[in-house]
């Protein structure tokens, strides 16, 4: 998986993607959603485990998830509700915002 943080104006903004996806886009109806080199990867990006990405989402205050690997790991460790993952054409979409 690969996990990036950065710190905004409104807090840590987490994203994490399954290293596979990245330059893919997967589409459902008319939902559609591109896991993009500039927003999932880049230079700031690490290959994580599961560890590393549950702690970057329990400090996040937006994460956006992208995979079967990686949402899979946040459902499980209790951090995304399964009813609010999307399927979005063959992967799974999950955005989490943690209001303080």
């Amino acid at each position: 998986m690969l996990l990036r943080e950065r710190e905004t104006e409104r807090g840590l903004l987490v994203s994490v993607c399954d290293a596979d996806l990245v330059g893919q886009t997967f589409e459902n109806g008319q939902v559609s959603i591109t896991v993009s080199e500039s927003f999932y990867a880049g230079e700031s990006a690490v290959d994580a485990d599961a560890d590393a990405v549950i702690d970057g989402l329990r400090r996040a205050s937006v994460a956006n998830l992208v995979g079967e690997e990686c949402v899979g790991v946040a459902v499980e460790a209790g951090i995304i509700d399964e009813g609010a993952v999307l399927e979005i054409g063959e992967t799974r979409h999950a955005q989490l915002l943690q209001i303080q």
